[in-house]
């Protein structure tokens, strides 16, 4: 990074420490206001920082008003940030009156260093960094933006305090641009528009447990069918394996050893069974059902599979965190010398997956974690493999230090959606336990037997998470060949009625997505309704239609297409359609 960027937010470590300053500034102002607060912790964040508190009463926007003028006074006094560290009794002394802190200072280590930070009047406990000065933190670029319960810890058992959230930027028109995306945000919030627009409902009775609705079956089944077909394209046949298994086969693939506590499990005829949360092991009892030979490989077999993981219920968030979903798994099965190629041909079928819906993407190289099983010679071999593979491709990467799965390394793909937020969807994972732990075999070209070695992967992640992710991405607005409703007929009158039932007929035989609106109301009421549901086309009939037998065509931008023939409004649907144009 050149040196005029280093204190910029075009880097990440200065626009942490930008935000990490901000939260001791929204503490300090707290504590001028109500001293009787008591502070817990205040980190930056990914868009930002908050602080934990403790106060005798709930803070209300007017308190958060009020917080943020004392932050703005507080930068203008330019305080400079000192560090200064402390022996174990004297760092207890100096915050004898500040419970949270005395704890987290309890469970330091007894030969650890323990740093303060002093600005003015202020100061807390913290390992930094900072900025130098207050004054560096523009004051008319801070916005507390919300407050929320939150328990000490992280633990439910323990205090709940009030989580103060904010946000800064050098210049209040950077603030003002953030602020913007976060407005344009709430109005694509998934689970605002799939109420609106009916396509999945969350209910108390099931909590983490969608239901979609009949449009939102729609929107899933046209998403499904064109992950067949591409998938069918590139080489891979389909399976199914059973939403339930027994203990001893979730011992042999180490789940029960590294995952339990995620799992659903049940007794039956007294077996310990469990709801599977991956589909991985009951794809390896499909590939060791028969022999294989090394022309057998790569053998791609791919797995829409309902999988259980218990999450606790404070993370549970609409279709982005939910405790069943469908995987669109696949278990690539290959000779090591086959594994570049294949983790090649992935991405390739990444690329024109994430292109149809206009999303680009960030990789990740997730290496070996703490808790893993298998031989570091092996994940070396692997992680190596990875890299070389992103490279040749001409793709960029970074390291994600310690992320991997317990068996083995990976790719993450990060989805970049219309506002810029990113998603993690896809994944490649290369994996040399799990064909070791079943023992997979084939037969090489020298007639011996051989150990395959193994990729998992998926595109989309989570089919709920990925229609949640292009929900908000398209705004509700889905392109024509994916919205559950593509065409809405409309009648000017009642005139047209008889009509309007022809040309949907017409429309539902050549395969579209139709629906009538006859109801004798005003057109415009009924053409200001139809573009809330955000429906590609609306075909408005009147007389001259009927006399002429035409269609009026409008889309839902407004845009007003005139009249044309069926034919002529048909064909230019099936081009958006085949075409997957995103409109």
């Amino acid at each position: 990074m050149s040196e005029e960027n280093l204190y910029t937010f075009e880097n990440e470590e200065y626009r942490r420490t930008y935000w990490h300053t901000c939260s001791h500034v929204l503490a300090q102002a707290v504590k001028r206001l109500w001293p009787e607060v008591k502070l817990a912790i205040g980190p930056s964040i990914d868009n930002g920082f908050y602080y934990d508190l403790d106060s005798p009463f709930a803070f209300t926007p007017e308190h958060l008003e009020q917080i943020e003028g004392e932050m703005r006074k507080i930068c203008k006094e330019k305080l400079k940030l000192e560090r200064f560290e402390l022996p174990r009794a004297e760092a207890l002394e100096l915050m004898k009156d500040e419970p949270y802190k005395v704890e987290l200072i309890n469970d330091l280590p007894e030969d650890a260093i323990i740093s303060f930070y002093k600005q003015g009047e202020f100061t807390d406990l913290c390992a930094g960094p900072h900025l130098d000065s207050t004054g560096r933190i523009k004051g008319n670029g801070i916005k507390l933006t919300a407050c929320n319960a939150a328990y000490w810890r992280g633990d439910s058992n323990r205090e709940t305090l009030q989580r103060i959230y904010g946000v800064a930027y050098p210049k209040k028109a950077e603030l003002d641009e953030y602020l913007a995306r976060i407005e344009e945000a709430k109005k694509r919030d998934h689970r605002k528009l799939g109420k609106e627009l009916g396509l999945f409902m969350l209910r108390d009775e099931a909590p983490g447990f969608p239901f979609f609705l009949p449009k939102g079956m729609v929107l899933r089944n046209t998403l499904l069918d064109y992950w067949r077909q591409v998938h069918k394209k590139y080489g891979y046949v389909e399976c199914s394996t059973p939403m339930m298994m027994n203990r001893q086969l979730w011992e042999r693939s180490g789940h029960w050893d590294h995952y339990k506590n995620n799992m659903y499990t049940t007794v039956i005829d007294d077996v310990d069974f469990a709801i599977k949360p991956m589909n991985c092991p009951g794809g390896m009892l499909v590939y060791s059902s028969e022999p294989h030979s090394y022309r057998d490989l790569p053998l791609r077999v791919a797995e829409l599979g309902l999988v259980h993981r218990h999450e606790l219920s404070g993370a549970l968030h609409g279709l982005f965190r939910v405790r069943c979903f469908t995987q669109d798994d696949a278990h690539i099965f290959m000779t090591w010398d086959q594994m570049k190629e294949e983790i090649m041909n992935v991405v390739k079928l990444f690329d024109e997956v994430y292109s149809v819906f206009g999303l680009t993407y960030q990789i990740e190289v997730s290496t070996m974690p703490e808790d893993h099983i298998g031989d570091v010679k092996d994940w070396d071999f692997a992680t190596e493999t990875l890299k070389a593979a992103v490279e040749a491709m001409g793709k960029d990467y970074i390291i994600n230090e310690g992320d991997g799965a317990f068996y083995g390394p990976k790719l993450d793909f990060h989805l970049a959606d219309s506002l810029g937020r990113t998603w993690q969807c896809g994944t490649i994972q290369l994996d040399m336990q799990l064909p070791e732990r079943f023992e997979l075999e084939y037969i090489g070209e020298d007639g011996q037997k051989h150990r395959p070695v193994m990729i998992h992967r998926v595109v989309l992640g989570s089919i709920e998470r990925f229609i949640g992710v292009i929900t908000e991405h398209f705004a509700g607005a889905f392109p024509t060949w994916l919205s559950p409703v593509q065409v809405q007929v409309l009648t000017v009158t009642d005139r047209a009625d008889d009509y309007a039932k022809e040309v949907a007929a017409r429309l539902d035989a050549e395969g579209f997505r139709v629906e009538t609106d006859m109801r004798n109301e005003k057109i415009g009421k009924k053409i200001r309704e139809a573009q809330l549901k955000k429906l590609p086309y609306m075909l408005i009939l009147g007389d001259r239609d009927i006399e002429n037998k035409t269609v009026s065509v409008r889309t839902r931008s407004g845009e007003d297409l005139g009249a044309m023939s069926f034919d002529a409004f048909a064909a230019l649907l099936h081009e958006k359609v085949d075409s997957k144009a995103r409109d």
